[in-house]
């Protein structure tokens, strides 16, 4: 298998004759946001050009999450609904929530083809000239320079935000920080926590062998306590799609650092009557599956992607790579290490790699799952009192209508035993998303907005962070791109009656009546947290 090409970052040199790409808005990151950004504001009357970070368009919505992340349907409208209705198409149907990542990549691929938009790939941000508040270009590191009148930031991490000088936070706000009830800190959630005991020690109930891969943290000083700010951040994985169809089929292949040793933990949990680490495998077309953490040891790195939100590049590749490596590794484990029960090695040698899926990068998905980077701090925060329906906004871009969804943020030694903490998942109705979210402070940068990491707490990010739902705040924020040029506006001032009238036109969803579902609180208890 060639993972040559499977990479996060390679550095680019100088163009011998670097590119000069002008247009009326510049989109950072061909995610679904900004690809959605840039057809809204395209459809408005815009130039516009898409500056992607790697070689792959659409993010993790083409790159492996194919069972989509929903809260309610209803709650989704505009270029968002139209996409599943696209991926209907494709597969003759009205519409189609669960798909292959050959299929996104399709219909995003065609999507922006009709309506012309540049995409220019490996451009890797190396700086900003600012004026007055104001970007004025972007350059990168092969020497490209990108100048617009406005730009929009869709990247998963908030590179070009963070670049621009807009603030932001890495990690859990305290539970006081903005007066919630779900924020810093959690231990003793029910989800995905530890079934049967565990021994973390290298020689079991032995405290001088050390750690076992995997365990973070062993000192009670570093526990801290309920509800309390940390820097850590939810943990990352790989949506990894899978085939049962052995004419579509590759064994799972040694990842290209391979360490058993990793597994361990695993092995553990399994010996001790638990399997269910890959529970969370979910059907999509054509004899695949979206394979997604589940329980306590699962495909989720634990705490080893605390440094990416502002690792440098360099940084980022490595933690990239040392995630291919774990993901990878834990099948080819499950399949080939003899001490793995027999019935667990059958179970999961049923499945591998497709060959008809991601084939520029060994058949494994280009883009890491980042659910979690940067977030801006605008004048309005997005909370846990927003998803609860305890606070509501006047200006709403759309809706958000998943639970409240945090993965674990680390795993510790406490009394011996293995403890995962970080996970919450709290069912929510759907609410409205506020356009000062996604704006930066005036006093910051005025031609600027943020989609993706915009202006949430951690706990609510949890619930926004759903990709239709950056489908959605795309579109809308493309839209505002597009009224703050008409009228040679900064973002902060434009006229939200006229935006709101837009995005009504473009059959955004806006506002939530509690009569179009009959309780989708009861439904989401019944789905596994995401």
């Amino acid at each position: 298998m060639d993972f040559s090409n499977l990479h996060y970052y390679v550095p680019s040199s100088n163009n011998a004759n670097p590119q000069v790409i002008t247009k009326d808005l510049i989109v950072y990151g061909a995610t679904p946001a900004g690809i959605m950004a840039a057809i809204q504001a395209e459809k408005m009357g815009l130039t516009v050009a898409i500056a992607e970070f790697g070689n792959h368009i659409g993010g993790i919505t083409a790159s492996g999450l194919g069972a989509t992340d929903l809260g309610a349907k209803d709650a989704v409208g505009g270029l968002s609904r139209e996409f599943y209705k696209r991926l209907g198409k494709y597969y003759g149907e009205e519409e189609q929530w669960t798909f292959e990542p050959k299929a996104a990549k399709y219909v995003f691929t065609q999507w922006i083809g009709e309506h012309n938009i540049a995409i220019y790939l490996s451009q890797h941000l190396k700086g900003v000239n600012m004026e007055n508040k104001e970007v004025k270009e972007l350059k990168m590191e092969n020497g490209n320079v990108f100048i617009g009148e406005y730009f929009i930031d869709a990247s998963y991490e908030g590179d070009l935000m963070a670049i621009a000088g807009v603030s932001s936070f890495v990690g859990r706000e305290s539970n006081d920080t903005y007066n919630e009830t779900y924020n810093g800190i959690r231990f003793g959630e029910p989800h995905h926590k530890f079934e049967k005991t565990v021994d973390p020690y290298v020689l079991e109930g032995d405290k001088d062998s050390g750690v076992l891969p995997g365990i973070s943290e062993t000192g009670f000083k570093t526990i801290g306590f309920q509800g309390q700010e940390d820097h850590r951040i939810q943990a990352y994985n790989f949506r990894v799609c899978l085939t049962n169809k052995p004419e579509n089929r590759f064994p799972f292949p040694k990842p290209p650092k391979y360490n058993a040793d990793r597994y361990m933990l695993l092995l553990r949990y399994i010996n001790a009557g638990v399997w269910d680490a890959m529970n969370l495998h979910v059907m999509i077309p054509n004899g695949k599956s979206d394979l997604n953490n589940y329980g306590a040891v699962s495909t989720d790195n634990i705490g080893m992607n605390h440094q990416w939100p502002e690792g440098s590049y360099q940084v980022r590749e490595e933690i990239f790579q040392d995630h291919v490596n774990y993901n990878l590794g834990m099948l080819y484990f499950l399949t080939n290490d003899k001490r793995v029960p027999l019935h667990i090695r059958n179970e999961v040698s049923q499945w591998g790699l497709p060959k008809d899926e991601f084939e520029n990068t060994g058949h494994w998905p280009p883009q890491l799952y980042i659910r979690e980077s940067r977030r801006m701090i605008s004048d309005y925060v997005m909370t846990d009192k927003n998803c609860l329906g305890e606070t509501f906004v006047d200006d709403s871009v759309g809706l958000a209508s998943y639970q409240m969804d945090s993965h674990h943020c680390r795993r510790v030694v406490i009394d011996g035993k293995c403890v995962n903490e970080g996970d919450v998942e709290v069912p929510i109705s759907p609410y409205p998303v506020s356009y000062r979210s996604v704006r930066p402070r005036e006093d910051e940068c005025t031609n600027l907005l943020v989609p993706v990491c915009l202006s949430s707490s951690h706990i609510a990010y949890g619930s926004i962070r759903m990709e239709p739902v950056f489908m959605i705040i795309g579109q809308s924020a493309g839209a505002a791109a597009a009224i703050a040029f008409k009228n040679k506006s900064s973002v902060q001032n434009i006229d939200y009656p006229e935006l709101k009238k837009e995005l009504l036109n473009s059959n955004q969803v806006l506002e939530w009546d509690d009569s179009i579902e009959d309780n989708p609180v009861k439904r989401m208890k019944s789905t596994f947290g995401k």
